[in-house]
């Protein structure tokens, strides 16, 4: 597993241009050399997409990636005809209690492709975007992980995190007088809750591509609600 932290990079448009220095894996390599954005981007000016995955439990160290679904997004529009999904082979073996969560099945995944035989598509649609996920550390930690095992070399490049993002929000709430004094309960912060508090519509959980889209929405109603569009990206991701 990596061992950075957003505030030991501070600058991420240079720390990818280091790892593609670093990277023996020609993909890794092609991926950070697209780079990103520098820090002062404004959001509006920024193609994000939101990247959601299924797994086979929540350990990354010793669970697998199932289901991979993304979307292509700006403040202004989500492109629906830029998704794409896969279902992967996992490493490890498909419990029964993991089906039961995201309805996967093993007939699901006859034939499906690891997740080396998608790599290279899958880097392809990330390079150069802002990536935004809801709970980076199934997302970061996953595909970091994963590749370690399977190429071993490991992944990392900015994200921002929808839920980080409501989780801050609920603590500066929180220190407000009023909210102190009726000690309300902090709300949650799941996909499903969080959508709810912007008026989002209500999708069917554990689906990647799915979640994607519903990730790519809330991302949009919270720079509405919280933000500004001309807000630099800096300080929103990780």
């Amino acid at each position: 597993m990596h061992n950075f932290t957003n505030k030991e990079i501070l600058n991420w448009r240079a720390f990818l241009q280091l790892k593609a220095q670093l990277s023996k894996d020609k993909r890794l390599q092609n991926f950070y050399n697209q780079g990103t954005y520098s820090e002062d981007t404004l959001l509006c000016d920024i193609d994000f997409v939101a990247l959601d995955f299924e797994t086979t439990g929540l350990d990354a160290a010793k669970n697998s990636i199932i289901s991979i679904g993304l979307v292509h997004f700006n403040l202004q529009r989500i492109f629906c005809r830029k998704t794409k999904s896969w279902y992967i082979d996992p490493q490890d073996n498909l419990k029964e209690d993991s089906i039961v969560i995201h309805r996967i099945t093993h007939s699901d995944l006859n034939k499906a492709p690891d997740l080396l035989h998608i790599l290279e598509q899958l880097l392809d649609e990330l390079a150069g975007k802002v990536i935004v996920v809801h709970y980076r550390r199934i997302e970061r930690d996953f595909l970091d992980s994963n590749l370690r095992a399977l190429i071993n070399e490991g992944i990392i490049f900015p994200m921002i995190d929808t839920m980080q993002i409501e989780a801050n929000i609920q603590k500066k709430q929180s220190r407000k007088f009023i909210n102190w004094l009726k000690r309300k309960p902090r709300e949650s912060i799941r996909l499903s809750s969080s959508r709810l508090r912007y008026n989002l519509p209500t999708y069917p959980p554990h689906d990647a591509l799915t979640d994607a889209i519903a990730t790519a929405e809330l991302f949009q109603a919270q720079v509405k609600y919280h933000f500004k569009s001309d807000t630099e990206i800096k300080k929103l991701w990780l």
